[in-house]
Order: structure tokens, then C-alpha cells, then sequence
């Protein structure tokens, strides 16, 4: 059983049964050819089980979506307990079968614990493809959202508007260390201290940092070691505990404390304490004043695209012919790239690489690169791709050392759905990994369906996105830097 309730103009109807909602829907077909109905009008779907979501889907798809003669663009809202909702975009959701729809979506809501109830939006307009990605969220955290700018005309809008406030005052933070880096055991302590003692944070911290003698075995530090709030990574899940997060170390400290997050992310402060730091505009030499700063809010903020990535492993076979379980499917949110490469292997790597669901190119050889704009300056530069703003909504392909002279770095749509998959004339599995992190093999069989995430990262800017960008690029790439020509005097310029 399911209930259908349908608005549009000043009208509207509820319904409560299954022949209900056929008749509603038929009236709304008639409707819409009728002119009554506009292509902008939202349809409210609520339904009591997952059986009842295929079955009504599966219908509209054969129905309703065909007899209007165009695609919709689709955005599920998912509200969970505690008040809390969020957008999922499953453009493909309607091309599918009754049991795939219902296991796609399944997939999404386990994700999400204490579910009481959800629904579904439609907004319908005529159009195959979205050139976009996903509405990013603009709540970050328990307690962060972007300022609204009422200016915006049709979501295009100065970077350098976008700014952080809070909904409450911040009270928790989460502080990422670089492991096993003594020259960031005193900033640590010191910035710990600040927290507790002078802003009466609440401080969170990974219990393996903790585990460093030279911060456990620290008297002086005892007291504060016992206000810290410690977690497991993969274990406990943090989400809805804290407000903002401040990282100590290089780019692969933000790119960590990004995995920690698979859907909202807190904004996010990094200090350049590593070795490279393009990602990381603070100087901790004025941290005191520059987190009272964030704390008090309306700060510039810059939203980094992230890649949703379902990895969907096919089932192995027995000798005696026997499946060994189901297809197995993982999902990460990745900031910088997925990288598909041939392993250990000697051979070529040849996968096929598939956008919104037809073949454009096979990629044969050492591998394939897929990032986002913000991991455009990271691996893709070093293999010869362009260097994206963050704030442009594209998906970068690159490939690496391929075995053709015309294959060159490619960018798309952010609202893309891209796919990879080993080719059947393969010699050899390949190998994937997310932002460095997580690599396993990927086998005949095997895909990697790739989108961008509605869950963008925060990150807290210096100055302002652009003027951010171009600092990283002259600091930490040395970009455009060259010898001058000499200047030339009138005397000179005759001969």
C-alpha cells in the first residue's frame, strides 16, 4: 500500500490505494496534454514500502514518462529521524526494472540508520540530460550552511560570495593530525589547548592519535587529554557530532579528513603543515585569531565538487559451478581522482570507459585517471591534463601514458554518469584506489560507476576561492614562473 498525493495549480488530491493512484495518474497524462498541467509543476510521492516504490515507478516509467515524449530530470528527498533530509539524484532510476530500481534505492536508504519515513519529488521538464551535476547541500554538518545570496541569478554566482555561517555557535571540532609527524606534536598540543581552555570546545580526536606516547605520556598535557572525545575510523560515526574540523598537515591530511564523511561534511579549516599544501591556505603562526574568526562566522568558503563511486563486484564462481554469495557493492565520496591502473601487471591495462551508458572510447594503457576539478592539480597534472577551477562543475578524464598519440585529457558535464569496466580482450585485472586510499582489483565482470556527489567539501578560504587558486598555483607549482626578457632602451631598439 502506498499513498499518492499529486498538487498542481490550486488543486489537490489524495489518494490511499493502488487503483487510486493509476486514476490520478491517468488524470494527470490527460492533464498535461490538456496544457493544464506545466512541465515545472511537482508530483509528491509517498510510499509505505519498497515493493510498492518499484511497482509505482515501473509504471510511470511505461506510462507517464513515455507519453509525455521527453525525460525528467529525478531527485529523491530522503527525510530521516531527527529532522534531518537530504537530495539524492538517480537519473537513471526510471530506466531500470522493478528489481534493480528497488535494489539501487535499497542501497542508499542502508546507509542511513533510523529511518522513519521518506519521499520522493519530482520536478518535471523536457530535457534528455542534465549538463549539471546535483544541487550541492548547502548544510554542512550539524550546524553550518552557506549565507544565502539573494542575488544569484539561475545558481550563477561570484565564488566569491559564497560565505560560511553558522545556524548556533559551533561548539565541537574535530582536529586531524598527520600521523607519526613529530613536528606537528607542539602545534597540536597548542592548538588543543586553545580549543578546550579558551573557547570551551569540545574536541574530537582519533583514538590512534592518541596512542603517540609522545602526546600520552605528556603530564602537562594530561588534563586537556581528558576533555577529548575519541573515535575509530570505519567504526564510529561522527557525522552529527561535529561542527567544524581543522587539519594539521599537507594535502593529504584534508584529503583524509574528506573519507571520514560519506555524505554532509563540516567545513573545514587546513593549516599548511605538510610538504606540498595546496589545499591548505592557514599559516599557524596567526591560528588563534583566524579560528576565532571561524568561529564567529561569515567566512569565505569555497565548495569542492566530490565523486561519488560505486564499485560493484561480481560474484565468484566455484568449481562445482556455485556462486559464492551475491554481487557484492561499495560506495566512497572521493575529492581528488579514482585512478583505474594496471597493478603489478607487466601487460597493457585495457578498460572500456562508458558515459550515460554508451561506449565512447576503450583505454589501453598504463591506466585512466577520473577527477574532480579540485584533483585536477594533483595526479591529472602530473599526466598532462588542464588545471580546473573548483568551482567549474566538470569531471576530468585523463588518461596515463595511453598507447595512442591523439588521446588526450577530455572534460565533461558534471552530470555525467560515467562507467568502467574491464575490456573482454583484457590480459590482466586491473587496479583502483580513491584518493590514494582503498585500492583493490577490479576483475572481468567487475564495474566502477562514477558521478558527482551531492556532498560537496567546505573548505574554508584565506582570502576568497579565486585569489586562493591562483596563490597555490604561484606557491606550491611555481606556475608560469620563467625569466623575464631584459627591458629594452629606445638606443637599443634601433639597431
Amino acid at each position: 500500500m502506498f499513498v499518492f498525493l499529486y498538487t498542481f495549480s490550486l488543486h489537490c488530491l489524495l489518494f490511499s490505494s493502488v487503483s487510486s493512484f493509476f486514476l490520478c495518474s491517468s488524470l494527470s497524462w490527460l492533464l498535461v496534454h490538456l496544457g493544464v498541467l506545466g512541465g515545472g509543476e511537482w508530483i509528491f510521492l509517498f510510499f509505505s514500502s519498497w515493493g510498492g516504490c518499484g511497482r509505482g515507478l515501473v509504471w510511470l516509467r511505461d506510462r507517464y514518462w513515455r507519453s509525455v515524449g521527453g525525460s525528467w530530470g529525478v531527485r529523491v528527498k530522503v527525510f530521516c529521524s531527527g529532522g534531518r533530509s537530504f537530495y539524492v539524484p538517480l537519473s537513471r532510476a526510471l530506466t531500470l526494472d522493478a528489481s534493480v530500481c528497488r535494489s539501487e534505492w535499497e542501497s542508499v536508504v542502508i546507509s542511513i540508520k533510523l529511518i522513519t519515513c521518506f519521499s520522493l519529488s519530482f520536478k518535471c521538464f523536457r530535457r534528455n540530460q542534465s549538463l549539471h551535476g546535483p544541487s550541492p547541500v548547502t548544510t554542512f554538518g550539524p550546524k553550518a550552511c552557506m549565507l544565502q545570496n539573494p542575488h544569484a541569478v539561475m545558481h550563477i554566482q561570484d565564488p566569491a560570495s559564497q560565505r560560511l555561517t553558522w545556524n548556533k555557535p559551533p561548539k565541537s571540532v574535530l582536529v586531524v593530525k598527520k600521523i607519526q609527524d613529530a613536528s606537528l606534536l607542539q602545534p597540536f598540543k597548542e592548538l588543543c589547548v586553545f580549543l578546550t581552555e579558551q573557547k570551551n570546545m569540545i574536541v574530537y580526536v582519533e583514538s590512534k592519535v592518541l596512542a603517540d606516547t609522545a602526546i600520552a605520556g605528556d603530564e602537562s598535557f594530561g588534563a586537556v587529554i581528558q576533555k577529548f572525545c575519541t573515535f575509530r575510523e570505519d567504526l564510529d560515526d561522527i557525522s552529527n557530532r561535529v561542527d567544524f574540523i581543522i587539519c594539521l598537515g599537507g594535502d593529504g591530511t584534508l584529503l583524509y579528513a574528506s573519507s571520514l564523511f560519506q555524505e554532509s561534511v563540516p567545513p573545514v579549516m587546513a593549516f599548511h603543515l605538510g610538504s606540498l599544501g595546496f589545499l591548505t591556505p592557514f599559516k599557524f603562526d596567526t591560528y588563534q585569531s583566524q579560528v576565532t574568526q571561524i568561529i564567529e562566522g561569515n567566512t569565505a568558503i569555497i565548495l569542492r565538487s566530490r565523486l561519488r563511486v560505486r564499485v560493484v563486484k561480481k560474484g565468484i564462481i566455484m568449481t562445482n559451478g556455485d556462486s559464492e554469495g551475491s554481487r557484492k557493492s561499495m560506495q566512497y565520496q572521493v575529492l581528488n581522482e579514482v585512478v583505474v591502473d594496471r597493478g603489478p601487471s607487466s601487460y597493457l591495462s585495457n578498460v572500456d570507459l562508458f558515459l550515460d551508458g554508451h561506449l565512447i572510447t576503450t583505454v589501453q594503457g598504463d591506466g585512466v585517471i577520473v577527477s574532480t576539478p579540485t584533483g585536477s592539480t594533483a595526479y591529472a597534472v602530473a599526466a598532462g591534463a588542464s588545471m580546473i577551477h573548483p568551482n567549474v562543475p566538470a569531471i576530468m578524464i585523463t588518461p596515463i601514458c595511453p598507447h595512442s598519440l591523439s588521446f588526450r585529457p577530455i572534460v565533461v558535464p558534471a552530470g555525467v554518469e560515467l562507467k568502467i569496466m574491464l575490456s573482454r580482450d583484457a590480459r590482466n585485472t586491473a587496479w583502483v584506489s580513491f584518493d590514494g586510499r582503498k585500492r583493490q582489483e577490479i576483475c572481468h565482470g567487475d564495474s566502477i560507476t562514477i558521478t558527482t556527489s551531492c556532498f560537496p567539501v567546505p573548505s574554508i578560504c584565506f582570502r576568497d576561492p579565486v585569489n586562493d587558486w591562483f596563490e597555490s598555483l604561484s606557491q606550491c607549482l611555481h606556475w608560469n614562473v620563467r625569466k623575464k626578457q631584459n627591458y629594452l632602451s629606445s638606443e637599443e631598439e634601433e639597431f
